[in-house]
């Protein structure tokens, strides 16, 4: 990790996404970026000392954008929105979400179109590097004009209001800019509007759904694997030739995976001349629904990398033509659609690994003991550990119901459409933590059944993955408390060791 992060707004890559996210190196603006933001800030103080009525600069928001606003009272407004609208409620943020944001909000106000001086971009950089994290609310916003409440709890800590997360302290906003030599500000025309106008928070909370997903993605594959050689299951559905007459490529990228991670296998060569025909769905599909999964998480992926780098505030400021243009960037509808789609991706991934777990622990369909334990009648073994998978796979399907078909009019119906993109990336979060649980059974379950296969080994990698399960939870000779197990794994799952061991498939 370099120890600064040169940003060129407008131009973040995938890989710069987690970095932001996750912090450590210190953020700053690239040089030539500020000629543009301070050519914007000086067309918006010449057009509000102009006489032109230009809505956000000086006049009302929303429905009241026809009443217009003397010079004297311009400060005024542009306070006034930031605390009237910081009217969130709900648990706050986390911070790697508020941290993601702001490095997203930098990078949309410092293309040089939303009017802000380079003092208040500056500010946002302070905080972020400071690791200064205003505390947002994570409810109230419907993703249209963007994420008004939440980036207005966002704004008020430059105006040292609201409540900021320093050093592990939640500190009055005041103190905190106190504590880093920092005065609040004061916000000149167009400015309050331009920092809680967007979909920055919606866009933080959708691209961490998807790094989350996409981690959960390779965990499920490794699972999946080891569970075709825990139940004797065939490779043949993995045949390079199968995909390719299909020819769609999240599916020939996943058969690619399972045979590198099937390869050498001695479990698989047991049975190769055996009369069995066909595995279950949950087992001979898994390119199939697995590649379906992975090209909706790529096509996500791509439309969350361009609203990263957009610019989604309102009105717009066109220097070269001396334009200031009212539009509707803000709209979060393409956040709302994907993040969607994603939730689509992570009901599945979590359906067909609770399948495979429900197949491991059927004694008549693994050919294993049943429940995966010696004894069983005395020992239940991993009975409930699957009925808790089924409890959070059902969870998930739920939660996957769209939200972007939703929408109720705000602001006396001026914003008559809205995106929901907020609650929309929002739930991904929750839907990740199931689902890296239901994995983490899967694995526990699978490695159970690769021990019954012995003297039998499994392949090179997947040996890897037994042996990382079996440093958290032994073999299930009897029973004992099995939670300690499923969270010991969940925290290997969540913290990438099982998507090590696959190409990252996602974002490659």
């Amino acid at each position: 990790m370099t120890d600064t992060f040169e940003m060129k707004p407008g131009h973040l890559q995938q890989g710069d996404l987690r970095l932001l996210r996750d912090g450590g190196p210190t953020l700053q603006l690239e040089e030539a970026a500020w000629a543009a933001v301070e050519q914007s800030a000086q067309l918006v103080f010449d057009v509000s000392h102009g006489g032109e009525r230009v809505y956000g600069i000086n006049t009302g928001f929303g429905s009241l954008a026809n009443t217009s606003i003397p010079n004297e009272r311009l400060r005024d407004l542009q306070r006034h929105i930031v605390l009237s609208h910081a009217a969130g409620v709900g648990e706050p943020l986390a911070d790697h979400i508020v941290r993601l944001t702001l490095a997203l909000k930098i990078n949309a106000l410092a293309q040089g179109f939303s009017g802000c001086r380079r003092a208040t971009i500056e500010a946002l950089i302070a905080l972020y590097n400071a690791d200064a994290l205003p505390v947002i609310p994570s409810k109230g916003s419907v993703g249209a004009s963007g994420d008004l409440a939440p980036l207005a709890h966002l704004s008020c800590a430059l105006i040292g209001v609201g409540e900021v997360r320093l050093e592990g302290e939640t500190l009055p906003a005041d103190v905190a800019l106190e504590r880093l030599g920092m005065a609040p500000l004061l916000l000149e025309p167009k400015e309050g509007l331009a920092l809680l106008n967007g979909t920055q928070v919606s866009t933080a909370l959708a691209i961490d759904g998807l790094l989350r997903g996409a981690g959960n993605l390779a965990a499920a594959t490794v699972a999946g694997a080891m569970c075709v050689d825990a139940s004797l299951g065939a490779d043949t559905p993995f045949d390079a030739r199968i995909s390719d007459v299909r020819g769609q490529p999240g599916q020939i990228a996943m058969a690619r995976a399972y045979r590198d991670l099937l390869e050498g296998s001695a479990i698989r060569l047991s049975h190769e001349d055996c009369d069995h025909v066909q595995d279950p769905y949950s087992l001979r599909c898994q390119p199939q629904v697995m590649g379906a999964c992975l090209d909706h998480l790529r096509f996500a992926a791509g439309v969350l990398l361009c609203e990263a780098n957009a610019v989604t505030d309102n009105p717009l400021v066109f220097t070269a033509q001396g334009d200031v243009l009212s539009g509707g960037n803000f709209h979060a509808e393409p956040v709302a659609m994907v993040s969607d789609v994603i939730a689509l991706a992570l009901a599945e991934i979590g359906s067909l690994s609770e399948r495979r777990i429900a197949l491991l622990t059927d004694s008549r369909m693994s050919q294993l003991p049943p429940f995966l334990v010696q004894d069983s009648g005395v020992n239940s073994g991993f009975m409930i550990a699957q009925v808790t998978a089924a409890a959070l796979a059902s969870e998930n399907k739920q939660r996957a119901a769209p939200a972007s078909i939703d929408s109720l009019p705000t602001s006396a119906n001026q914003e008559d459409h809205v995106s929901m993109a907020t609650h929309a990336a929002r739930r991904l979060a929750e839907m990740n933590d199931n689902l890296s649980d239901i994995i983490a059974i899967e694995l526990l379950a699978s490695a159970q059944g690769i021990d019954f296969r012995k003297p039998l080994e499994t392949s090179v990698p997947l040996k890897n993955a037994h042996e990382l399960v079996r440093g958290v939870a032994d073999f299930w000779d009897q029973d004992r408390l099995m939670a300690p197990d499923i969270a010991g794994v969940t925290e290997l799952v969540r913290g990438g060791a099982f998507g090590a061991m696959t190409p990252d498939l996602v974002f490659e």
